[in-house]
């Protein structure tokens, strides 16, 4: 799912449309034109993905033999991750390389609280559940809380039901489903004092992950550019021994190459031995 800009400095989104459904031939071009334009692709993909679109992308990275292509798989639901997929794209306006551009959501993944109201987590398998919330979840009229990023929680809607947010000012994006209440929007984000609060539709694969489709999902993150700029560009860089690019962090986005391990010198025996006189 392609979010709307942010701001009128905000890229426009590439998506890889049934990237596995069309011929390898035909996929591989179209990413070697995007490759050709734009220098590097950052490929934002879910964990939830089907193990065909995985497949696809690691080998048309693989026929390429390219450096330039990040495949970055974050844990987050279809909501936060179309989120984060916005900040890089917000930030991709920015004097920033591609290869902090691409770490840099190793770190803004920390910022996003995502979850989902839901009629029912009997089908829930991607946030820990346990047998009681799962008897509950068939009474009717049941509701439940579910913060799936940062910290795994679920509670049952009463009027005391609160979930953890987050500590800084964010701003929320709700996708409403086939469920009715406003608890999200009348209760959640008042408690989380959210700054701003902004609708979406509800992104396709939003049913999928969460196990049902009568829910209204929300994640709250930093919209803000200035901010956005301020966390990737205070943070140390190093430059990867392998292709010599930029990053954030240890392991390089691009070649996946890690910091050589040196060797410490071997210590001779006889070295911390005290003489006697």
């Amino acid at each position: 799912m392609a979010l709307p800009p942010q701001d009128e400095r905000t890229l426009p989104a590439v998506v890889l449309r049934d990237v596995d459904r069309r011929p390898l031939e035909q996929a591989l071009a179209d990413m070697q034109a995007l490759v050709e334009h734009h220098g590097h692709v950052i490929v934002v993909c879910s964990q939830a993905a089907p193990i065909t679109v995985q497949r696809r992308l690691y080998t048309l990275r693989s026929l390429m033999e390219s450096d330039r292509i990040a495949l970055f798989q974050p844990d987050l639901p279809p909501l936060g991750l179309a989120v984060l997929a916005r900040q890089l794209r917000q930030l991709a306006s920015c004097d920033i390389s591609p290869g902090v551009l691409a770490s840099a959501g190793r770190l803004l993944v920390h910022y996003i609280h995502a979850g989902a109201l839901l009629n029912s987590v009997a089908r829930l398998d991607r946030v820990p559940v346990g047998l009681k919330s799962h008897a509950k979840s068939w009474v009717p009229g049941s509701q439940f809380g579910v913060l799936a990023h940062p910290e795994p929680q679920l509670v049952r809607i009463t009027p005391e039901a609160e979930l953890p947010g987050p500590e800084f000012g964010t701003w929320m994006l709700v996708a409403k489903g086939q469920l009715q209440s406003d608890w999200v929007t009348g209760t959640l984000a008042p408690s989380w004092k959210v700054q701003g609060l902004r609708e979406t539709p509800l992104p396709a694969e939003s049913p999928g992950w969460w196990g049902t489709g009568k829910l209204i999902e929300f994640c709250s993150y930093l919209p803000d550019l200035s901010v956005l700029y301020q966390l990737v560009t205070s943070v140390r860089r190093t430059r990867c021994h392998w292709c010599g690019i930029d990053v954030i962090g240890d392991r390089c986005v691009f070649c996946s190459a890690t910091p050589p391990v040196h060797d410490q010198p071997r210590q001779s025996p006889h070295e911390n031995q005290t003489p006697v006189g």
